[in-house]
């Protein structure tokens, strides 16, 4: 999906990307190299922009591989950064978690270090309070006490049933896999070498082939294609015999599931949660989270949840956690695409938002950050009326230049070379109608770009 919950907020200030970043600043902690799809790029880079990150790099997967592939580029950038003689330390952090304590958090990872120092791969084991079959676990080597130091880790498990649960919740050696990771460089890449030498070899050859795009690091698709999808915790940890395990005490959920984010949420009288704009009226044990401009009605249900957006509307019971799964798969069969594009599309001059569209037509929602342009181009296959409703618009067609101001609008033909630009100091917002043969995206042929996009 291009708007994956990485980049929603959930009852915080920021969305999850965001604050798993902020988690881990301090001096103790260099800039973070962050490795994305390249579909949400620019999203990325705006968000890590306006919240003044600076980050070591933005490297970009044209296809999701796991987090074992995406461990490896980080460690090989790393080591690339580094000198000859040194060995910096990687934590790895999932960007879907929620930690509401940033200073245990940090405080924990700084015990963590001289394990990590002296080649330990140390991995942050949650005490569970609940028999929670969505989760992995650790068992450790022995029952931990004040969990000041790493213990060893005896075996990792997967996600259990309800009985075997309750049996890890009482007998103290058992906690949840929280997926962060603190180890050297040198040391994951040795364990990759050993235990998922192919996993390694595409993360080397998709680095050494990976391109400058603007802003941006973009790993060699084809070679990093050929890593097996597999996570850290099957390529390594379940086989490596440097695993450790710090208890940690802080609260920590990494937001599996919309059970997860109503047991989160604050919650009303009827023990409602609501996130956004939403009036439930006899209902209890419910969450609604409304994104979308309309107003979000609940009424006379019990323990469901209702997600209203701008692309779809979900209605479920609480409990369902496979329900959404199985509906992608089934958009995905009948070659929908609601599961693969979000009505709001961040591009590096602003975003554009679909409003309709047709065998034939589209109708979008143009807006253009202040002193942004959109690349010098054409199409080959489609027609292009804008009209403009807020701004003064800077117009460029053919060889002639000139401005629109609201109500006033332009027609681009197919095959007439054309950008759009805003050079005031406000927003400037235009409706686009398209209309041709073909109307998709890849009908963009750039000559010029001030991002460097091809």
């Amino acid at each position: 999906m291009l708007y994956p919950k990485q980049l929603l907020q959930f009852g915080g200030e920021d969305p999850l990307l965001l604050s798993t970043a902020k988690r881990a600043q301090g001096k103790a902690f260099a800039a973070p190299l962050v490795i994305c799809n390249e579909e949400h790029r620019f999203l990325v880079a705006a968000l890590f922009r306006h919240a003044s990150i600076d980050t070591a790099g933005i490297v970009l997967e044209a296809e999701g591989r796991n987090t074992a592939p995406a461990a490896a580029v980080a460690a090989l950038c790393a080591l690339r950064d580094a000198g000859e003689e040194e060995d910096p330390l990687l934590l790895l952090l999932p960007s879907d978690h929620v930690v509401p304590d940033s200073v245990a958090f940090r405080d924990c990872v700084l015990k963590a270090v001289p394990a990590a120092q002296a080649g330990r791969i140390v991995t942050f084991g949650i005490r569970p309070t609940r028999a929670e079959t969505g989760y992995g676990y650790i068992e450790v080597a022995k029952t931990v006490g004040d969990g000041t130091a790493p213990v060893d880790a005896r075996r990792f498990v997967e996600k259990p049933d309800l009985s075997t649960a309750k049996g890890y919740v009482k007998d103290g050696k058992h906690y949840w896999n929280a997926g962060i990771f603190l180890c050297s460089a040198r040391t994951l890449l040795g364990e990759l070498q050993g235990f998922a030498s192919d996993v390694l070899a595409a993360a080397d050859a998709a680095l050494a082939g990976a391109q400058e795009d603007s802003d941006f690091l973009r790993l060699d698709p084809d070679a990093y294609g050929e890593s097996p999808a597999i996570s850290i915790d099957h390529a390594v940890m379940e086989r490596t015999n440097r695993a450790s395990v710090l208890p940690v005490a802080f609260e920590w959920s990494d937001i599996g599931s919309w059970q997860e984010i109503w047991a989160r949420s604050q919650k009303d009288t009827a023990q409602n949660a609501v996130i956004g704009d939403a009036i439930l009226q006899n209902t209890s044990g419910s969450l609604a989270y409304s994104a979308a401009e309309a107003l979000t009605v609940v009424a006379g249900l019990e323990d469901v949840v209702v997600v209203n957006t701008e692309d779809v509307v979900l209605v479920t019971r609480r409990d369902e956690g496979t329900a959404v799964k199985a509906v992608i798969e089934r958009l995905a069969e009948e070659g929908r695409r609601e599961h693969l594009t979000h009505t709001t599309v961040y591009r590096p001059w602003g975003s554009y938002k679909g409003l309709t569209y047709g065998p034939k037509f589209q109708v979008k929602e143009l807006n253009i950050d202040a002193g942004a342009a959109i690349s010098l181009q054409y199409h080959e296959h489609r027609s292009e009326h804008w009209v403009v409703v807020d701004g003064t618009a800077e117009v460029t067609r053919d060889g002639e230049v000139f401005d629109l101001k609201p109500n006033q609008s332009t027609f681009i033909a197919p095959g007439q070379k054309h950008r759009l630009a805003n050079r005031g100091p406000g927003s400037l917002k235009i409706i686009e109608i398209q209309c041709g043969d073909y109307i998709g995206e890849d009908d963009i042929v750039r000559l010029e770009d001030n991002y460097g996009r091809r």
